[in-house]
C-alpha cells in the first residue's frame, strides 16, 4: 500500500495508508458518527470544503451503485477511514470505495486512528488538513496547513449551485419499483438550490409538489414571477454569511408566500430576519442527533449536517421562535414566525441516510401552502 498522511493546522500528524485517488487534498477536517449513507454523504453538496471523517471503522462493505447519490457528483474534498471494506458485498453494490473515489478523482486516507482524531477534533474543534499520499514532506505539509482558509467568510454556494432552472418529478424509492413516480401535483414549489440534496426533491414530489429548481443568485422578483404556492431553501456548504444574494432574496419573499427552510436555509432564513450565526466547535455530522420538539415535548432522531448555527436570542424581537433544541449541545434546531408562514429546520427530515423521525414536516410545508389559498 501506498503511504499516506493527515497534517493538521495544529501540526498534528496521522499516518496511514492511501485509498482512492493519489495526489493532496485539503480542507477542514470533520467527523461523521453515521455508521452508513457513505455514498449519500460523499455526493452531499453540504460537504464542500470538508475532509469527512467516518468514525464507524469499517466503511465500503456494501459498496456503492447508481441509485443512492445526492447529487450529479461527490463533492467532498477528501475522505478519511478506519479501514475501507475492499470487497463490497450487496445486492445493490456495483464498485468499492477505493475504485469510487480513484473514478472521481477523491483523495483519500485509511489505516488511521480514527478514534484519536475524533477526540482531538472534539476536544480541539474543528480545523484545516490536508491529506497527501507517497513520499511526503511532513515540514512542507505543517506550513502549508497553517496557510490554509477556513470555511468562515468564504462563500461555497457558488461552487455547488445549478447552472440553470430545472424541474423535478421522482418520487421516493421503493424496493420493488425503484424511483416513483409520485401522484399529480397540488402546488408549484421553487427551490432554491444552494447544493440542494436529492432526496429533498423526491420528499417535495411525495407530498404533492411541482418543484423548479433554481439557482441561488435568483433574485426574488423571478421567483415571484413563476407565482409559486411556496418557496423551499435547502441545504448547502460553508457560512452562510457568505452568501448575501440569497439572503436578500429570502428577506424580500417573506410574507409573501410560505418559506420552508432547511439546514443552510435555515440559517439563511435566520439571517434574513436580521439575526446572527456562529460557528460551532465541530459541527454536527451524523445520522443520530437528537432533537427535542419544544411544541409537543417529542424527541427526534435526526440526520445532521452543518457547522453554523443561529443565535436565536437574536430573531425573537422579529416575530421568531425557537421550535426544536439540539439534546447534545442546546443549540437551536428549528425556527417558525409567529404570524408569517415560514418555519425551518437546522437539520435533515429527509434524511438519506438517517432516520426518517422528522418526515412530517415536508406534509406541514403542503399544509401551510393550502391554508395561503
Amino acid at each position: 500500500m501506498t503511504p499516506a498522511v493527515l497534517v493538521l493546522r495544529d501540526g498534528r500528524v496521522f499516518r496511514g495508508e492511501a485509498l482512492g485517488a493519489g495526489g493532496e487534498a485539503w480542507g477542514e477536517v470533520i467527523f461523521n458518527t453515521a455508521m452508513q449513507g457513505y455514498q449519500e454523504i460523499l455526493t452531499d453538496p453540504s460537504y464542500r470544503g470538508q475532509l469527512v471523517m467516518m468514525t464507524y471503522p469499517l466503511i465500503g462493505n456494501y459498496g456503492l451503485n447508481e441509485e443512492d447519490v445526492e447529487s450529479r457528483r461527490p463533492w467532498v474534498n477528501g475522505f478519511i477511514v478506519r479501514e475501507a471494506s475492499p470487497v463490497p458485498s450487496s445486492w445493490r453494490g456495483k464498485i468499492s470505495l477505493d475504485a469510487y473515489l480513484k473514478t472521481h478523482d477523491i483523495v483519500g486516507l485509511q489505516g488511521i486512528d480514527t478514534r484519536a482524531l475524533t477526540r482531538h477534533l472534539r476536544d480541539g474543534g474543528a480545523q484545516d488538513g490536508l491529506i497527501a499520499s507517497g513520499e511526503v514532506d511532513e515540514a512542507r505539509l505543517r506550513e502549508k496547513a497553517r496557510a490554509l482558509p477556513g470555511l468562515v467568510g468564504r462563500d461555497l454556494v457558488r461552487e455547488v449551485t445549478s447552472d440553470a432552472p430545472f424541474g423535478w418529478s421522482e418520487g421516493p424509492w421503493d424496493v420493488r419499483r425503484g424511483y416513483t413516480r409520485p401522484a399529480a401535483a397540488r402546488f408549484k414549489v421553487v427551490a432554491y438550490d444552494a447544493g440542494i440534496k436529492l432526496n429533498i426533491l423526491r420528499q417535495l414530489a411525495a407530498v404533492g409538489c411541482d418543484v423548479t429548481v433554481v439557482p441561488a443568485t435568483t433574485p426574488a422578483d423571478t421567483v415571484l414571477e413563476r407565482k409559486p404556492d411556496g418557496v423551499f431553501l435547502s441545504n448547502g456548504p460553508g457560512d452562510p454569511e457568505a452568501a448575501p444574494y440569497l439572503t436578500d432574496s429570502v428577506r424580500a419573499l417573506l410574507g409573501r408566500l410560505p418559506v420552508f427552510g432547511i439546514c443552510l436555509g435555515h440559517q439563511i432564513l435566520g439571517l434574513a430576519a436580521g439575526g446572527r450565526t456562529y460557528k460551532l466547535p465541530f459541527g454536527h455530522h451524523g445520522a443520530n442527533h437528537p432533537v427535542k420538539d419544544l411544541a409537543t415535548g417529542k424527541v427526534e432522531i435526526t440526520s445532521q449536517n452543518h457547522g453554523f448555527a443561529v443565535e436565536p436570542a437574536s430573531v425573537e424581537r422579529a416575530g421568531w421562535v425557537p421550535t426544536h433544541v439540539n439534546l447534545n449541545d442546546g443549540t437551536c434546531e428549528g425556527l417558525r414566525h409567529r404570524g408569517l408562514p415560514a418555519f425551518s429546520v437546522q437539520y435533515h427530515p429527509e434524511a438519506s441516510p438517517g432516520p426518517h423521525d422528522a418526515n412530517y414536516l415536508f406534509e406541514r410545508f403542503a399544509a401551510l401552502m393550502a391554508g395561503g389559498r
